[in-house]
């Protein structure tokens, strides 16, 4: 008896913590009913398994609607694991008695319970024997799911004006008189519902049952790497877990990138992407659907970003030869035509690094700078940075020669004495040209007649003579002419003697 009285506890406490129990409710002429439990939707025909994997007891009960009325026949079925013989029966907390039979035929209202050894005690079963009750079918409820309320009234008595209510909210009348229909389900369809109507003049109220709506697979995951590298493949995983109740209810699975579908519906879970570019970059997400879509959820977005390798790396200046003087502000820039962020960038001066970052200040360059340049761009690509690409320039050869400096004074010194002796050639030639041009002039005009003679000077005429010989007409003998003498007097008042001018003229 003490075994006995400790198993009836275990039964009560079990009862407490799994039913809810509230009075039937009254108002005005409303009819009231005894406290009973809060019936849960029953299962019918399911084994589940306990979190450790092992069978747990069901009961299971027919006709198959919670809660069970009296006016039906209803037999209650225990299953678990051992054998049949081994079940104990409970009835509202207390022992029901061994060996009664599987399945048992329930005579009575109350709230029944099974126990096996291996499986131990089932969930309750309550049958109920009240003037209005509202059933529901004794199975799992799962999301996408067509479910019908019945508000039932017992035998030889009528009901009317019947109402259905969700935890409190008037759901209203239902177009079939006694029967809710539920549109597919969603998990806002959990909750306590109780059916009201008027029975024989007086308005009466169901015991509420509480439904509850189970997930038939979990929201989405969607699983992939954030980064890729441009040319490499991108598999993306939409997860999902399907319902113990449903393992193998069939699932469709949508892609999405920045809000547009790139793969399906379809069966798998995976998106393949072989090669992938720049224009995969973007927000995916995954949405998966039940058969039909009436229960579609959607995953959070996943942020994939496509990284470029870095290629085509310059310097400018652009040619490939440079040749500046010594004292020479230099400069040189290197750049890449692609690559993602982060760049870096390293400088070779004949094969050895020298400098790092996108700009090399030379500054005043001297000849020992001379020789090659190249720069090395350098990104770190992947999740962990390890996949590394560098870009390699061609070379710059740069060649630094000394500053000439006295060749060029001189150079400039030479040009202007040039430019001088070009300008004093043009005046010289020019005064030239005036000259032998008035020259030419003074040609062409007639003398000037003499000036008279001034006091003191004397005027002299010098006379030829010729005398024909022997009669010859062409023979021609020169005599001394005859001098005329003329004197003036001078500012002296002396004469001025004048010598015969013939002979020392000749």
């Amino acid at each position: 008896m003490a075994g006995d009285t400790g198993m009836a506890g275990k039964v009560a406490l079990l009862l407490w913590a799994q039913t809810l129990g509230l009075a039937g409710e009254s108002s005005g002429d409303a009819v009231s009913y005894p406290a009973v439990p809060s019936p849960v939707v029953a299962l019918a025909g399911w084994c589940p398994l306990s979190p450790a994997g092992a069978q747990t007891t069901q009961l299971l009960v027919q006709p198959p609607w919670t809660p069970a009325v009296l006016w039906d026949r209803v037999t209650l079925t225990c299953q678990g694991s051992g054998t049949t013989s081994a079940t104990t029966w409970y009835k509202d907390g207390q022992r029901w008695g061994q060996n009664r039979g599987d399945p048992v035929t329930v005579t009575e209202s109350g709230t029944y319970t099974c126990d096996r050894p291996g499986s131990g005690l089932s969930p309750p079963v309550t049958v109920l024997n009240d003037w209005l009750v509202l059933q529901v079918p004794a199975r799992p409820l799962l999301e996408g799911d067509t479910v019908t309320l019945r508000c039932r009234v017992r035998q030889v008595l009528s009901v009317s004006t019947v109402r259905f209510y969700q935890d409190e909210k008037d759901l209203g009348p239902s177009l079939r008189g006694t029967d809710l229909s539920l549109p597919p389900l969603q998990r806002h369809h959990s909750g306590r519902y109780h059916c009201r109507g008027w029975v024989s003049l007086r308005q009466s109220q169901s015991a509420p049952v509480t439904v509850t709506v189970q997930e038939l697979f979990s929201v989405p995951v969607l699983e992939g790497p954030p980064e890729v590298t441009e040319g490499s493949p991108l598999n993306l995983s939409c997860l999902s877990t399907p319902s113990p109740l449903r393992p193998r209810a069939p699932l469709l699975h949508l892609f999405y990138r920045d809000g547009q579908l790139v793969g399906g519906p379809q069966g798998s879970p995976q998106l393949l992407v072989p090669v992938v570019g720049v224009s995969h970059s973007g927000n995916y997400s995954c949405q998966v659907w039940s058969e039909g879509g009436t229960v579609q959820k959607s995953s959070a977005r996943l942020g994939v970003t496509v990284h470029m390798p870095v290629a085509n790396a310059t310097i400018t200046p652009g040619p490939l030869s440079h040749q500046v003087h010594t004292g020479d502000p230099v400069t040189l820039r290197c750049s890449v035509q692609v690559g993602s962020a982060p760049v870096t960038f390293t400088w070779l001066h004949n094969g050895q690094e020298v400098a790092r970052g996108p700009v090399l200040e030379l500054g005043d360059v001297n000849v020992t700078h001379s020789g090659t340049y190249q720069c090395v761009a350098t990104n770190q690509l992947g999740q962990d940075g390890h996949r590394v690409f560098r870009a390699l320039s061609p070379e710059l050869a740069l060649e630094v020669t000394p500053q000439r400096h006295w060749n060029t004074v001189a150079t400039g010194v030479g040009v202007s004495l040039l430019f001088l002796v070009l300008l004093v050639g043009g005046v010289v030639g020019w005064r030239r040209w005036n000259h032998m041009a008035a020259r030419k002039q003074q040609e062409r005009a007639p003398p000037d007649p003499p000036a008279p003679p001034e006091e003191g000077e004397v005027l002299y005429t010098h006379v030829v003579s010729t005398k024909q010989m022997g009669g010859s007409p062409s023979a021609t003998t020169l005599q001394d002419p005859p001098v005329t003498y003329a004197e003036l007097r001078g500012p002296h008042g002396r004469l001025r003697e004048l010598s015969d001018m013939h002979g020392n003229m000749l």
